[in-house]
């Protein structure tokens, strides 16, 4: 069992890519402004403006966001439940990001861009 599943994680499309960092904002904003990033039973956009809106797991997501210090900075709501404020390292390998919570020290989260 345990080596299934090890072949799988490996099979795994992100498994097989390098993720690099992304550092500045304008790298950060050319690549979200205009687009969506999605995972299952989530939708969401980074819009220049600084908020986030979407939809997940049925709900609305809403916040705001600013780039600090080569992380993205943010706040979010998922429908009435605060998430409070984080700042991530972002990563990148080909159409997908990775937000890492707790300036990179945290979990992670693999987002499409689209």
């Amino acid at each position: 069992m345990v080596r299934l599943l090890a072949l799988l994680i490996l099979l795994h499309p992100a498994a097989a890519r390098a993720f690099d960092p992304v550092t500045e904002d304008g790298e950060f904003r050319a690549l979200v402004v205009g687009h969506e990033l999605t995972r299952l039973g989530i939708e969401l956009r980074v819009l220049a403006d600084g908020q986030i809106s979407g939809r997940g797991m049925g709900r609305p997501v809403s916040g705001e966001w600013r780039w600090r210090d080569g992380y993205f900075c943010r706040t979010l709501f998922w429908g009435e439940r605060d998430l409070g404020e984080d700042c991530q390292a972002v990563l990148r390998a080909g159409d997908q990001l990775r937000f890492v919570a707790e300036r990179g020290a945290g979990i992670h989260a693999d987002f499409r861009l689209r």
